[in-house]
């Protein structure tokens, strides 16, 4: 009797989750270049949190899942929001800004090896192992191929937004090991909560900033807007809280390492860019990372 293909079928569907939530937030970054031409960053954060907030909540309701009322969970919410969307999707909106695209996409990629450290030198809540060291470093090391080295002639020149890129880094690293407090919640419950705890933070500071009953968006930015917060925000919160539970903090983040393959995939497919030959070594690198981060290690079971 083989018990391994029930394990192999459930590794492959937390696999898929991954790749699911790596596209998701991988096109992110079209949409909101979509949506930002007409709504400022800060509005167009507080209507994503806010959407995608309500329609989990909305989705809660029709499952019969409710939200916890305790207060401990809310504060954990509230700290859950400043670390994953509230803090950096505003430094990365700002550093973008004044960084070229490949120096972002470098900086932004590198929560995984954040997580890592962060979890080898402090929390200690998962194991730590050379291959997923590997992993981080194969990684790293594709992310590198896939932009261009070019990209990183770059670095240094506008150092104080680069500093803030990878602040935003150790920021999901943070979110991603707080993130397993919620283990005993069904994952809509964190990801509700801290969206909704984001969009109250965000919104009092959009009528402030951007005043946005003077704003007039077009629709292409309010549809933008709108596969953003559904897409790329309210599904992919569902899949990172699960998957935080089953890969790991470690595993979770390595679809940071997955968006920018995901990316030249689609510039290949809608815009008819060429891969050139580093890209497809730094394609392999990136599977061989993932893979060393996100599969669990068994013992293979002795020979009859």
């Amino acid at each position: 009797m083989d018990d391994s293909q029930p394990q192999h079928r459930a590794i492959a569907s937390e696999l898929g989750l991954l790749l699911l939530l790596a596209t998701a937030w991988g096109a992110s970054y079209t949409f909101l270049k979509i949506a930002v031409t007409t709504i400022p960053p800060v509005t167009l954060i507080a209507g994503r949190t806010l959407i995608a907030g309500l329609l989990l909540v909305a989705i809660m309701h029709w499952r019969g899942v409710k939200m916890p009322t305790d207060r401990e969970n809310w504060r954990r919410f509230l700290f859950q929001a400043c670390l994953n969307s509230v803090i950096p999707w505003t430094m990365v909106a700002w550093g973008a800004q004044s960084l070229d695209a490949g120096v972002a996409t470098i900086l932004n990629s590198t929560a995984p090896i954040f997580t890592f450290f962060l979890t080898f030198a402090v929390t200690r809540h998962e194991a730590v192992t050379s291959r997923k060291l590997i992993g981080v470093i194969a990684g790293m090391a594709g992310i590198c191929l896939i932009v261009g080295v070019q990209a990183l002639a770059g670095l240094g020149q506008q150092l104080f937004a680069q500093l803030v890129c990878v602040a935003a880094a150790i920021c999901y690293a943070g979110a991603a090991i707080f993130g397993r407090n919620f283990g005993k919640l069904d994952p809509m419950a964190p990801a509700a909560g801290s969206l909704l705890c984001g969009a109250a933070i965000l919104i009092p500071l959009s009528l402030v900033v951007d005043r946005p009953w003077t704003l007039a968006p077009s629709a292409d930015s309010l549809l933008a807007l709108l596969a953003i917060a559904v897409f790329s925000t309210a599904l992919a919160f569902v899949i990172y809280f699960r998957l935080i539970q089953t890969l790991g903090s470690v595993g979770a983040t390595a679809q940071a390492y997955l968006r920018v393959p995901i990316g030249v995939a689609l510039g290949v497919i809608f815009l008819g860019e060429q891969l050139s030959s580093t890209v497809w070594i730094g394609l392999a690198c990136v599977v061989i990372g993932v893979a060393a981060m996100t599969i669990p290690e068994k013992a293979r079971p002795a020979a009859a």
